[in-house]
């Protein structure tokens, strides 16, 4: 007996041990994290490819110059990167022929690519004009928040759009949550009946976020993963319910819409890279 308790002891002590080490790993990892904030300050390079020469960026704390920014970070996206842009670009032309008022940039991040993905994107560049598509060059791969934090901090419009190069998702559908944007931003802004304050309305300088979705596919999604897969899926819903609350079913859709007042909220506040 003297001998099972004497083991039973030895394994609770290992186990304590585990558990302390465990958490003692995360702790200094989140403060490790919290305060290296080196790449927050980080200059983004923006080189114009006809002079070769560093051109000043723009600060999310700028008035908007543009309605429409898209921001599209890349990483090691020669091949996939052509497909997207040129769809992107044919709508935003489109557009742009059909509604004067309608003003847009393109800005892709490349972040610290080792393919071809700069000299693609400098090709649009020149293709479409400096005012119309840009480059930020991180230099190193930074991860993929961080280039979106950098795009976004960096970027002239009115409304912000983050879109993954690989154009899983429709340019077209930005129109969806451009829409929700407006609505939402009518209902809870009230000018009043003064034509002034109508005048002084701009979609900017409200706080409003919309998410794109693949919520309606997740039936057919369940059908063809692996069980394991959708098992994974299913617990990582729980942690976000958890977390964040009801309501957001697919928070990894890189299709994310900002207003410039809440991108200036958000991406100045965030501190990790990944």
């Amino acid at each position: 007996m003297g001998v099972l308790l004497t083991t039973l002891e030895f394994l609770a002590s290992l186990l304590l041990i585990f558990l302390l080490g465990f958490v003692s790993v995360i702790v200094l990892e989140a403060y490790r994290r919290r305060h290296n904030n080196a790449h927050v300050e980080a200059p983004a390079m923006f080189e114009d490819p006809e002079s070769l020469k560093q051109v000043p960026f723009p600060d999310i704390v700028d008035p908007a110059e543009k309605y429409l920014s898209l921001i599209i970070p890349a990483y090691n996206e020669e091949y996939r990167l052509p497909g997207t842009l040129n769809e992107t670009m044919n709508y935003l032309q489109q557009r742009a022929a059909n509604d004067k008022s309608f003003s847009y940039e393109v800005v892709i991040v490349d972040d610290g690519s080792k393919d071809g993905t700069k000299r693609v994107a400098f090709d649009f560049v020149k293709k479409y004009g400096v005012d119309n598509v840009r480059v930020i060059l991180l230099g190193k791969n930074h991860g993929k928040g961080e280039a979106i934090r950098k795009g976004m901090l960096h970027s002239r419009g009115e409304l912000l759009l983050m879109l993954d190069a690989d154009g899983a998702s429709k340019v077209t559908d930005l129109e969806k949550l451009e829409n929700q944007i407006h609505a939402i931003a009518r209902k809870d802004y009230h000018p009043g009946d003064s034509a002034a304050g109508e005048a002084t309305f701009r979609i900017s300088d409200i706080p409003i976020v919309a998410f794109g979705s693949r919520a309606h596919l997740e039936e057919k999604a369940l059908a063809t993963r692996k069980w394991y897969r959708n098992f994974l899926m299913k617990g990582f819903h729980l942690v976000v319910l958890l977390a964040a609350g009801p309501g957001i079913r697919d928070t990894q859709c890189g299709f994310k819409m900002f207003t410039r007042s809440a991108a200036r909220k958000l991406f100045t506040n965030i501190r990790l890279k990944r």
